[in-house]
């Protein structure tokens, strides 16, 4: 035997005696799923808490989720990732991203994912606007994770005391009723204006009154739409909140106080939020608070709310047996028992039918009413072209322009149809813009 093939073999006998011949541990044999979210504070924690479940319940795969800065970071990090071949697995991703996701050619379909991999799943169990926002073609893209969409939170001892047992149905209703908690000193405002008001207040304005918000069914019927929102009642609606802000009815949170604090401070009335608030409101509001559904104009038949949060797409790129553990790591966020543990401790509404009708077999809603409303809210009949949701290329980038235009009419700069106008022209440049980078794949 020679020297190198004795030394080879003397390194190999050393090794084993460090180890004790032990055999590789579990933990080593697991294939490492990388996964990249946006949740921090307490919302991160149970992010974690997801991971840390699914890891104690198998022994073949570890999930690790690393946070990777807000939405519009995790969507500018992944895409830098990728093209540096070094994407993760999963990625978490905002509603305003679909466009731009789907169209990369950087992702796994979800639901031809989990076919491949045998993954039961009943896709049509899906709540019927959360499905589809991300479909395309007929199949879920991505899968939805934290699905969400406003409602109206209000302060029950000032609409008693102004002799309202509740917020009225309509936005007529709710305008005298805010009017008359101002004008008898019962609060120094009726609403606090969310930061979010471009989602809470105008497009859910639109799909919950049925008003299109661009041409081409919003998007979906292809990558040519234009908006269209300025020629509709949302020139209405922001007329109103600007009346609402110039009579001090409605107040835009400054230094010291965020738009939530406004309202569980006792501050102001009501609050238009996401039903994710729910967690901060039960933790730190100092009033007796509670919870209805969005108004809506007159006359009208109301709409299901469009929905907020975010998705789970899985990338491209990874080794083809990793797949199996995305797969099964997805079916378990995907479970009923998950989803309805999720939903009870974040205020995110459960993604599916059977979760929903699980909580509520356990008596959960009975329990906790408002939690169920953005469910009823979501689910009110049939998701129409107006409705379903918003299928626009590159959309943080023109809702930034439109939050621009809205903030320049609350300051009184622009008359509310100047504005409006002026952020569909820049809404239409960029899809525009859009429509060139992708055309032929949508």
């Amino acid at each position: 035997m020679n020297k190198t093939k004795r030394a080879f073999l003397g390194g190999l006998l050393a090794a084993g005696m460090a180890a004790g011949f032990a055999a590789p541990s579990a933990a080593q044999q697991r294939t490492e799923i990388q996964f990249w979210h946006a949740m921090s504070g307490v919302l991160g924690e149970r992010v974690d808490e997801i991971v840390s479940r699914y890891n104690a319940s198998q022994s073949k795969y570890t999930v690790v989720a690393t946070n990777k800065g807000n939405y519009d970071e995790v969507i500018n990090s992944v895409i830098a990732a990728y093209r540096a071949k070094k994407a993760p697995h999963l990625v978490q991703i905002y509603e305003r991203g679909f466009m731009t996701m789907l169209l990369s050619e950087a992702i796994v379909p979800i639901q031809d994912l989990m076919t491949e991999k045998k993954k039961q799943i009943d896709w049509a169990d899906f709540i019927k606007p959360v499905a589809s926002y991300y479909q395309y073609k007929g199949k879920l893209m991505t899968l939805p994770f934290n699905s969400s969409a406003p409602i109206l939170w209000y302060n029950k001892e000032h609409f008693e005391k102004a002799g309202f047992a509740a917020p009225g149905e309509t936005w007529q209703e709710l305008e005298k009723q805010l009017y008359a908690i101002k004008s008898k000193g019962i609060a120094d405002c009726g609403s606090s204006l969310a930061g979010d008001f471009f989602w809470s207040l105008i497009e859910n304005y639109s799909t919950v009154n049925d008003q299109p918000f661009g041409t081409k069914a919003n998007g979906y019927d292809g990558l040519d739409t234009v908006f269209v929102y300025n020629k509709t009642k949302v020139v209405q609606q922001v007329t109103r909140l600007k009346k609402w802000i110039d009579d001090g009815v409605m107040q835009i949170a400054g230094q010291g106080l965020s738009p939530e604090q406004l309202y569980t401070s006792g501050k102001c009335s009501t609050f238009f939020a996401s039903t994710a608030a729910h967690g901060s409101v039960e933790r730190t509001a100092k009033i007796k608070w509670s919870a209805t559904y969005l108004p809506w104009e007159e006359g009208t038949t109301p709409r299901n709310s469009s929905i907020g949060g975010a998705t789970i797409w899985a990338m491209k790129g990874q080794k083809a047996e990793d797949y199996d553990g995305v797969a099964d790591f997805l079916a378990f966020v995907a479970s009923p028992d998950l989803q309805v543990w999720w939903s009870k401790v974040t205020g995110y509404v459960p993604i599916t039918n059977k979760a929903y009708q699980q909580a509520k077999q356990e008596g959960y809603y009975k329990e906790n009413p408002t939690r169920e409303i953005a469910i009823l809210q979501l689910n009110r009949g049939t998701p129409t072209a107006n409705s379903q949701g918003f299928h626009f290329g590159n959309y943080t980038q023109s809702t930034f322009a439109l939050r621009q235009e809205m903030e320049s009419v609350w300051a009184g700069k622009k008359a509310p149809q100047e504005a409006l106008d002026d952020a569909v022209r820049r809404g239409n440049e960029i899809l525009r813009q859009f429509e060139k980078l992708y055309a032929g794949k949508y």
